[in-house]
């Protein structure tokens, strides 16, 4: 092959870096919504705040982050010759830094940057509890130039800010800080440690070199500087992906019911026993019950942990036809309770039902019906029958109920107790755990779940994004382009980072251009 004179490779090397830099440029403009949040942190004030939590206590810590942190150190603690060793415990007395006066004797420990929960120069003051000691040592930080105390959430803000955590993470360290039950402190554990945030990462990562590809594409295909098989590489991609975040929406809100709780709600006729069901799962007085019919005519709720799952129960109105305004109302709210919930505990007065097993199935089958929304039934697995007093049944028809009803397919799971003696209640209360279970999930076995109904939402636009690139395709690149982008901003919005300069880097490494 004849080699180019050197006037002519000059100029091929400045026409292809021209079009390089234009093919940037464009890129650039086309990408440039993808921005997310800066990793820069934008306040340089010092803050201070107690992080052990209000009230009497044997030790509280306040944490100080920012570039006074160490001022206030060497001030406070009397370490003017040296500092201690980063992320050692050193015993200092700690005094106000204005009167000199001893305030406390405790711990001081000091995290230099980036090093810290916060990316910053950090400190620890652990002093003893008391509400005095707290005050002092808060009042004396306060008194500090360029210190001041910390917004709420401001120091997982600035660790989001450094990038120490992603937004998933911080989602998950909110959510730790409020477990209440064992399934939802393995769940934001499991969030806090970054599984969810890589998941979302990797897609990122996967949408960021579709783009970049079809970018690529679009400003340097024509030159014919691009290899082949590119494009349908990208459609592989994007199908490929498509199909992974449709599987991920499709979990039946596992993981937001175990954050928020499960919504089990009592109905059923008056004077079913519905309150004395609430009482006894309580284990307290938490409802009126009375013998006349139309008690309760509104919505009492409580929470409750079903086998380290949490759960919000409510028990509702009777459900009968009545001329009484307000108890009306209180029928409207129990079914509409009933169509919000994840789990029905339709209660029945057993007393009430035929004596003969088939009959008590056709009664009860009528009795699902009604009371259920039509997407509940048949088979109803958003509902337990809850057979209520039956410690006033001959006990063999209670057995004969027990065997007959158990078997039926066109039934709910049936559950035969009684509130005033408590039999029967250990079974129904393993059913009724093992139903909670189910509705939530294992959060420790298979991939992270969702968690936060905006991961839903984003998501749901992240797919459509992709439907739009696969309808324009073939028709308008560009637009085709578009819908990549617009997943990718979706994606970018859950995590939190996103940004166009890291397509444009992809853009320059994957493909030879310009060489």
């Amino acid at each position: 092959m004849l080699a180019l004179p050197t006037i002519c490779r000059g100029l091929w090397r400045s026409a292809v870096h021209a079009r390089r830099t234009r093919g940037r440029a464009s890129a650039c403009q086309r990408l440039s919504t993808c921005g997310g949040v800066s990793a820069g942190l934008g306040d340089a004030d010092t803050i201070f705040a107690l992080s052990s939590g209000h009230g009497r206590c044997g030790v509280a810590v306040v944490r100080v982050s920012g570039s006074a942190s160490v001022t206030a150190l060497r001030s406070m603690a009397g370490l003017w010759q040296r500092l201690p060793s980063p992320r050692t415990a050193l015993l200092r007395s700690i005094t106000d830094p204005l009167s000199k006066e001893v305030l406390d004797r405790g711990l001081v420990l000091w995290f230099p940057a980036p090093h810290s929960f916060t990316g910053e120069d950090s400190v620890e003051f652990h002093i003893h509890g008391g509400p005095a000691v707290i005050t002092a040592v808060l009042q004396a930080l306060g008194s500090m130039p360029g210190v001041r105390p910390a917004e709420a959430g401001e120091f997982t803000r600035r660790a989001f800010q450094a990038g120490k955590l992603g937004l998933t993470e911080v989602e998950g360290l909110g959510d730790l800080i409020h477990a209440e039950t064992e399934a939802q402190r393995r769940q934001a554990l499991r969030q806090m440690s970054g599984e969810l945030g890589r998941l979302y990462q990797d897609w990122s990562r996967r949408l960021k070199r579709s783009l970049a590809h079809v970018e690529a594409f679009i400003d340097f295909g024509e030159d014919e500087l691009i290899e082949d098989g590119v494009l349908g590489r990208v459609d592989s991609s994007v199908c490929d992906l498509q199909a992974d975040i449709v599987g991920h929406l499709t979990d039946e809100r596992r993981g937001e019911r175990l954050r928020s709780g499960v919504q089990v709600v009592i109905a059923g006729a008056t004077n079913a026993g519905k309150s004395s069901l609430l009482n006894t799962l309580c284990q307290r007085p938490a409802a009126i019950v009375s013998p006349i019919a139309g008690t309760t005519r509104d919505v009492v709720e409580t929470a409750l942990d079903i086998g380290g799952f949490p759960v919000l129960l409510s028990d509702t109105a009777g459900l009968r036809d009545s001329s009484d305004l307000v108890e009306q109302e209180g029928v409207r709210r129990a079914r509409e309770r009933v169509q919000q919930a994840d789990l029905t505990l339709l209660v029945v007065d057993s007393v009430c039902l035929p004596p003969e097993v088939p009959q008590a199935a056709a009664f009860l089958r009528e009795h699902v019906r009604s009371v259920l929304p039509p997407q509940e039934q048949p088979g109803a697995s958003g509902c337990l029958l809850v057979l209520n007093k039956t410690d006033l049944l001959p006990e063999a028809q209670r057995q004969n109920l027990d065997r007959g009803l158990r078997q039926s397919s066109e039934l709910p799971p049936v559950c035969l107790i009684s509130c005033q003696t408590n039999e029967g209640l250990t079974d129904f209360l393993a059913i009724l755990h093992s139903s909670v279970k189910t509705l939530c999930g294992d959060p420790l076995s298979g991939a992270p779940t969702l968690t936060q109904a905006r991961h839903r939402a984003h998501l749901q636009h992240c797919v459509a994004a992709l439907a739009q690139y696969q309808r324009y395709r073939d028709t308008d690149l560009a637009l085709a382009a578009e819908g990549v982008r617009l997943a990718l901003t979706s994606l970018g919005r859950i995590t939190g980072r996103v940004g166009a300069e890291e397509i444009l880097d992809i853009i320059f490494k994957d493909f030879c251009i310009g060489k």
